[in-house]
């Protein structure tokens, strides 16, 4: 993924599925090339490259 979609779904109200690791995230915030993510499952949070994203469909 981009940093522009990761920014888009961030901002989105609609319900948009993403990956990390095949695991289910929320986005929470977005800076540069750096995603702030919760992984629903576990509510562990973590910092990663937005390109380690994956927009599912």
């Amino acid at each position: 993924m981009d940093t522009i979609r990761a920014k888009q779904i961030l901002k989105s109200d609609g319900v948009i599925e993403v990956l990390y690791e095949g695991a289910p995230i929320w986005i929470e915030n977005v800076i540069d090339n750096k995603a702030d993510i919760s992984v629903i499952n576990t509510n562990e949070k973590k910092n990663v490259s937005v390109n380690m994203l994956i927009e599912a469909n």
